[in-house]
């Protein structure tokens, strides 16, 4: 069992940053595939950025593509999401996923149901 815990949402102004966070528990992190959605209300969940086990390869939404950049410490069992020039359409609740097995193809990182287990959600809000 895995167990994510997210933690550095808030609020924060268009244009600004912040770096969420994802701690896993287990020792098998550095062989999952981890991956960031978001949630808005009344809104699908959505697929925002994912790395393989090792974070050489990473994939990206187009929406946030050249802003946000997902890393991976593995050595602390932990995932990174750096948000740049952040847009009030960016706020939405922030999961972290990880998957117990590696898709075929890099497209397919961005399928939730490849994800076996989620964190609890970390509040981001952008103001105009």
């Amino acid at each position: 069992q895995v167990q994510l815990v997210e933690s550095g949402g808030g609020l924060v102004q268009a244009g600004g940053s912040l770096r969420l966070s994802c701690v896993a528990s287990g020792s098998t992190f550095s062989t999952y595939p981890m991956a960031w959605f978001r949630q808005a209300p009344g809104k699908e969940r959505e697929f925002v950025a994912a790395s393989n086990w090792s974070g050489r390869s990473v994939y990206y939404a187009d929406s946030v593509k050249g802003r946000f950049t997902i890393s991976r410490d593995n050595a602390k069992n932990t995932v990174f999401l750096q948000m740049n020039s952040l847009k009030p359409e960016d706020s939405a609740v922030y999961y972290c996923a990880a998957a117990s097995s590696s898709p075929l193809t890099l497209n397919s990182y961005g399928l939730p149901g490849l994800y076996n287990y989620w964190g609890q959600g970390t509040q981001v809000t952008v103001s105009s």
